[in-house]
Parts: structure tokens; sequence; C-alpha cells
């Protein structure tokens, strides 16, 4: 093995790295799997958070899928426009909105459910549930916050 490939044999070795790596293939394969259901990851991360939560202060869902004001109302206001969610005033509070799943996202959410085990099947072929329930134990223990500055743009 050449010096040049010792080298690049241990960048490859670099925590880090493999975690770009692979999360920059997870994410492109997520992308393409789910624009076969005509939604975007955002979009299909907020119909299964509402799917998981039921109704929820738009507030409180900006903040549970880590994205701004901005962001959301544009997540929202594509949802809503094709009928997969539904934003409502908050009876209690006027200045509140509710965001609910409606009969239609939740049909759709099917198809991102089956899009999204696909991809993680072909993605974990080669490990077993044991070592796939510890992979995901390790990556939600991982330091890193959706509020990072790193994520700012994205």
């Amino acid at each position: 093995m050449t010096v040049e490939e010792t080298r690049c044999r241990r960048a490859m070795d670099r925590i880090g790295l493999l975690l770009a790596r692979h999360g920059g293939i997870s994410n492109a394969r997520l992308r393409q799997a789910l624009e076969a259901t005509g939604l975007t990851t955002r979009q299909g991360m907020t119909l299964m958070h509402l799917a998981e939560t039921g109704p929820i202060g738009q507030q409180a869902l900006m903040e549970a899928i880590g994205v701004d004001a901005s962001a959301l109302v544009a997540i929202l206001n594509d949802l809503e426009r094709d009928n997969l969610v539904e934003r409502r005033r908050d009876p209690a509070d006027r200045r509140r909105h509710i965001v609910l799943l409606t009969e239609a996202g939740t049909e759709v959410l099917t198809g991102v459910d089956t899009a999204m085990t696909a991809v993680e099947r072909e993605l974990l072929a080669h490990l077993t549930p044991a070592e796939v329930a510890t992979l995901h134990d390790l990556l939600t223990r991982i330091n890193t916050s959706a509020h990072d500055e790193a994520c700012a743009g994205s």
C-alpha cells in the first residue's frame, strides 16, 4: 500500500468523515424516495411528526422539527395547498394556530413510510437487528442540534 493510499484510508477511518459520507448518501436516497411521494424531506418529516403527536401548535411543531418560523410557514403552505395538513385557530387563543394532519395527509404518509422503510432496509442490510438498535441509540446521543449555527440556512 502506498503512502497516499494509507493517508486516504486513515481519512476514511475518521468518524466525522464516515458520518458525513453516509449521511450525504442517506440524505440523497431519502430525498429521491420521497420525491416519488411528491414531498420534500422536511414535508415528510412534518407529516410524520403530526401523525405521532396529533394536532399541535405551530410554535411547538417548529421546535419539534427544528426549523425556523419562515421555513415552517413555507412547509405548511405547501402541505396545506395539497390538502395534507390544516391550520386552525386555537379556540382558547385566537393568536395561536393548531396544525393537524388531514385524511389525505394520512394516506400520503403511508407512501412516505413505505419509501423510508425501503431506503433504511437497503442502507442497513448488512447489520443485524441488534446492531441497528445500537446504531440508533448511538446516533441519538451524538451531540448535535437542529439549532446549531452550522445549520443556519439549511
